[in-house]
């Protein structure tokens, strides 16, 4: 397949920003919004979900990059993320030195935190996000990079950003996101950048 004819969905402008910067004009770069709520185009045939991701397992720390076999969406069904795409994602992980992680992604609708995230865990997943199992194209892949882990939880309310961060209870946090989001969203798109994504 030609570069330019992927999708990269990123649900956040530090995400697509990241992306875009990293990319260029290889790809097309479609920030969809959490929850894909301010996707308003087509992303196409051949879509790869790129950002962050919540950790569920207590050995995943954050910077770890997931590129899942199969992702559960908001129902409960599993789809089949695209073998050939996903192959070579992480080879690229591989080839910048990055441990890489295939078990499945969930997809839910909010913040996963506390024993909601155990319980995942314990069905054998290794991250959540809350976009890739919403995506509906004929060829799928995941490129995610944990932000939180079971050891440092985010506050749910990060969801409403502006409102949580004039709270100075949550200064120490909003400091550990702006070092820790845009690294890890660098390296999800220096990832794409890396693989050999060419036309068949």
């Amino acid at each position: 397949m030609k570069t330019s004819s992927i999708t990269v969905a990123c649900a956040t402008g530090i995400e697509a920003g990241a992306a875009r910067r990293e990319l260029g004009a290889a790809f097309r770069v479609v920030k969809t919004g959490i929850a894909l709520r301010a996707l308003r185009e087509d992303l196409g045939p051949v879509v790869v979900s790129c950002g962050l991701a919540g950790g569920l397992r207590h050995d995943l720390p954050t910077g770890t990059v997931v590129i899942p076999r199969e992702v559960e969406g908001l129902d409960g069904s599993r789809f089949a993320c695209d073998g050939e795409i996903g192959d070579a994602l992480a080879r690229a992980a591989e080839s910048l030195g990055c441990a890489v992680v295939r078990e499945p992604l969930a997809t839910t609708p909010v913040v996963v935190r506390g024993r909601r995230r155990d319980a995942l865990a314990a069905r054998g997943y290794a991250a959540v996000d809350m976009e890739t199992g919403l995506i509906r194209a004929a060829r799928v892949a995941a490129i995610r990079v944990i932000l939180d882990t079971p050891q440092r939880e985010l506050n749910g309310d990060w969801l409403r950003p502006l409102r949580t961060g004039i709270d100075p209870r949550n200064w120490g946090e909003l400091l550990w996101l702006a070092r820790e989001a845009p690294a890890c969203a660098r390296l999800a798109a220096r990832v794409i950048g890396a693989a050999s994504l060419r036309e068949e």
